[in-house]
């Protein structure tokens, strides 16, 4: 839609899905988190009612977005990459820990988790460094300056310890892949994923006999016209063990035990039958609970209210990273195929929109937003199913959270914004 001031040029058909996704999240929000003493929907002691406020200051933070200039957001958006730096860089004098986790300030009425922050700020960052006229990102130099801007603040989320925050920046790789960065990284990047989770499985001797054995089977089975030069084969074999020796340095030494123990589960690493029923018990114990409360709300679900898992607090952290499993108790297949039928419009509305701009920061950023809040659907939702291990990734706009909620939705109401600003300049 378009119209004169900021609010007809929004795409609304964006901001409805927006609006949905938020109020059945809170819903669900209200649901697990209702106690029989509760008596009024705006107790803002309760879980429902600081939602309900955080949703007030994401709408306060939507109208600053949209009443600013769109260029605001492009001429700022190294100093706000700096800010969030700084802030992430001061958690580990004044953070707060929750969870075992130094991931917040205390403000007193609010806790702040700068990591949220750091993905809008990354997300303009990026956007801001490729679109410069300057930047040729087929240069070694500037792939370096990209890689380096969505490292940084992985980099220092990372020892929180939060590895979970920390692995959502790598989905904004997708965007150097869209403008024209080489896949030769992307089939790195699998790479790693591959060797580090072979390495945690067979161990460092397997993996580099394993390689030996391809390579040579690879140059006797090569055609004769076929020519595959030594150096770089055995230089990938070289690089490969030292990645693979490193494996399990981080593994022991980065990740917390409860890190470790949620990989042993979804790779199969304990052999121990005690160990691994004691690991189901407790760090597969969300996970498990979560799977029986979405089997049990079959087709229809129990009714608003009626989850019995949901009631007994079977499910932990059910209001946050585990909420689409109340969706599954109370309303069925029905109710989480219709969360993932606007979930999928929603994705597919705002590819649709990056698409369409003609401004490459606007494009570029668009794309940094989709990267962004894909991921945490994809990996939340298998975290819930026990597709993936669990790793403390929110529901965008559905979790429990006032950091996410506010983030998310600012780096959604920025695109919009842009957007519009290309509706103002009638292209």
């Amino acid at each position: 839609m378009s119209g004169r001031g900021p609010l007809g040029r929004l795409d609304w058909l964006t901001v409805i899905l927006y609006v949905l996704l938020v109020f059945i999240g809170w819903i669900n929000i209200y649901s697990t988190s209702l106690s029989d003493t509760d008596t009024s929907l705006f107790d803002f002691s309760t879980m429902y009612g600081k939602q309900m406020l955080f949703i007030g200051l994401a709408f306060l933070g939507i109208v600053f977005v949209l009443f600013v200039e769109s260029n605001f957001f492009e001429r700022f958006a190294s100093i706000f990459y700096v800010i969030s730096i700084v802030l992430l860089l001061g958690l580990f004098v004044f953070g707060k820990t929750i969870a075992g986790a130094t991931s917040w300030y205390d403000l007193g009425f609010f806790n702040l988790q700068p990591s949220e922050l750091a993905k809008v700020a990354t997300a303009l960052a990026l956007a801001k460094f490729l679109s410069d006229i300057q930047t040729d990102i087929r240069t070694r130099k500037h792939q370096m300056y990209a890689v380096i801007i969505i490292l940084l603040p992985a980099i220092l989320i990372l020892p929180q310890p939060d590895p979970g925050s920390s692995l959502v920046y790598f989905s904004l790789f997708f965007v150097l892949f869209r403008e024209g960065f080489p896949l030769f990284y992307l089939g790195l990047l699998i790479f790693m994923v591959v060797l580090f989770a072979t390495t945690l499985m067979f161990g460092t001797v397997w993996v580099v006999l394993g390689m030996i054995t391809l390579a040579l089977l690879m140059y006797t089975f090569k055609r004769a016209s076929v020519k595959i030069p030594l150096l770089p084969v055995l230089g990938t074999i070289v690089l490969a063990t030292l990645f693979s020796l490193s494996v399990n340095f981080v593994y022991e030494n980065v990740f917390e035990q409860r890190h470790r123990d949620r990989f042993a589960l979804w790779l199969g690493l304990e052999k121990d039958e005690k160990k691994l029923e004691e690991i189901k018990k407790t760090i597969g114990y969300n996970t498990y609970q979560s799977e029986k409360a979405i089997e049990s709300g079959g087709s229809f679900g129990k009714g608003f209210l009626e989850g019995t898992r949901t009631k007994g607090d079977f499910v932990p952290a059910q209001h946050t990273d585990y909420i689409f499993s109340s969706v599954g108790e109370e309303w069925g297949f029905l109710g989480t195929t219709t969360v993932i039928i606007l979930f999928t419009v929603f994705f597919l509305r705002l590819i649709h929109i990056a698409e369409r701009q003609k401004n490459d920061f606007s494009r570029m950023y668009g794309y940094g937003v989709i990267s962004l809040l894909v991921f945490h659907y994809f990996i939340n939702i298998g975290m819930v199913i026990g597709l993936l291990p669990t790793i403390g990734i929110p529901l965008p706009f559905f979790s429990y959270g006032g950091s996410g909620l506010i983030f998310f939705s600012m780096l959604l109401f920025i695109f919009l914004k842009l957007d519009s600003n290309r509706l103002k300049d009638g292209i």
